[in-house]
C-alpha cells in the first residue's frame, strides 16, 4: 500500500461516525494503567479508562498522519518547508511571546544558534533570543 494511500486510509477510519466497538487486548505497563485509573477517577479527564486509552490513541493517530502527510508534501515540495527562523517567528506570534514584536531579533538568533547546534528547535532559538535580548537591555 502506497504512503499516501495509507495517510487517507488512517484519516477516512479516524473521521468514520461507526460508534461500533470491539473487544481487544493489550498489554501496557501495570504503571500506566494504575496513572490513567487515577486520571480517571480523581481527576475526571474521561469517563472510562477504555475511553481515555481510545481518545489518546486518537490523538496520537491524528498527529501521526499530519506529520506524515507534511513530511510527504516537504518531500514532493522542499520549497515549501518553513525555515528554523520561520518556524521561531511563528511560534512567537502563536504564543504571544514578547519578541513577537522583533522577528529581526529572532531571525537573528535561529542564524547564530544553529552554528554551535545544527539542530536546535524553535523552542532553542527563542531562548537564544530571549539570553541575547537580555544581555542587549
Amino acid at each position: 500500500m502506497k504512503r499516501r494511500d495509507v495517510i487517507t486510509r488512517i484519516g477516512t477510519l479516524l473521521d468514520a461516525q461507526d460508534e461500533r466497538t470491539v473487544g481487544t487486548s493489550m498489554r501496557i505497563p501495570e504503571a500506566l494503567r494504575d496513572a490513567a485509573a487515577l486520571a480517571v477517577e480523581h481527576l475526571h479527564v474521561a469517563p472510562s479508562t477504555t475511553a481515555l486509552t481510545a481518545d489518546a490513541l486518537r490523538s496520537r493517530l491524528e498527529a501521526v498522519v499530519l506529520q506524515a502527510a507534511l513530511d510527504s508534501h516537504y518531500r514532493e515540495h522542499p520549497k515549501a518547508r518553513p525555515s528554523l527562523a520561520d518556524l521561531a517567528v511563528a511560534a512567537t506570534q502563536l504564543d504571544g511571546h514578547p519578541l513577537a514584536s522583533r522577528p529581526d531579533v529572532v531571525r537573528r538568533a535561529a542564524a547564530e544558534i544553529v552554528k554551535s547546534r545544527p539542530d536546535a528547535d524553535a523552542d532553542d532559538v527563542l531562548l537564544w533570543a530571549e539570553a541575547q535580548a537580555a544581555v542587549a537591555g
